[in-house]
């Protein structure tokens, strides 16, 4: 190993490093006088890059804030493809949903940070922000179809879309409840009831569709 092959991973540790700060600027600013009030030339500026720069990490200014959903897109396919042997992939996707409730994972919409709860009402209250979060939703979709059928058959595809509108609704249920000052010890079984209820409906159908 040469003396220079470390250098490529400092060059990758100091670009994540930039892209966080960018985006945690961002963020800050956006909560703090709502998504719209503030350019992007304004974010560059506090994060103290350029305007290329800043472009250079994130294509638009909502991707400054989704980003925190990219990290999860194509979950579902690989809750499903890594599934145990025996397990359908219905009930592989509900367990995963259940571990993430009792982790109180942010995208379960199951957390009492304040931090997190803002960021969820800022996605979910900015109209530019909730309309894109429709393609992050796709995408994933479209993952989980692909490894129920990588063959890409209709059915698999509407299996897909009815799981994550249920996952999304799910969670926004569950955020807007402790948004609104319920205590989370009150708020979490309520959401595992929840959970319970919606995997049962879409257990009816699933196993008509042989998933």
């Amino acid at each position: 190993m040469s003396p220079s092959e470390p250098e490529p991973g400092l060059r990758t540790l100091k670009k994540q490093r930039t892209r966080q700060t960018i985006a945690d600027v961002a963020i800050a600013l956006f909560l703090d006088r709502g998504f719209a009030q503030v350019s992007v030339a304004e974010i560059a500026a506090a994060a103290e890059v350029s305007k290329p720069t800043l472009f250079r990490y994130f294509a638009t200014k909502e991707e400054l804030v989704l980003h925190r959903f990219a990290d999860h897109l194509g979950e579902a396919g690989r809750v499903v493809r890594d599934r145990a042997a025996g397990l359908t992939p219905l009930d592989a996707l509900e367990r995963h949903h259940l571990a993430g409730l009792a982790a109180y994972e942010p995208q379960t919409g199951l957390t009492d940070d304040p931090e997190v709860l803002a960021f969820l009402r800022l996605v979910y209250e900015t109209p530019e922000l909730s309309a894109q979060l429709l393609d992050y939703v796709d995408a994933d979709a479209d993952a989980l179809a692909e490894a129920l059928d990588p063959q890409g058959g209709i059915t698999a595809r509407l299996f897909a879309a009815q799981y994550v509108a249920v996952r999304q609704v799910l969670a926004r249920t569950a955020w807007a409840r402790l948004a609104d000052g319920q205590d989370i010890a009150e708020a979490g079984p309520q959401a595992v009831a929840e959970t319970a209820a919606a995997f049962a409906l879409l257990r009816d159908g699933a196993r008509a569709q042989g998933f």
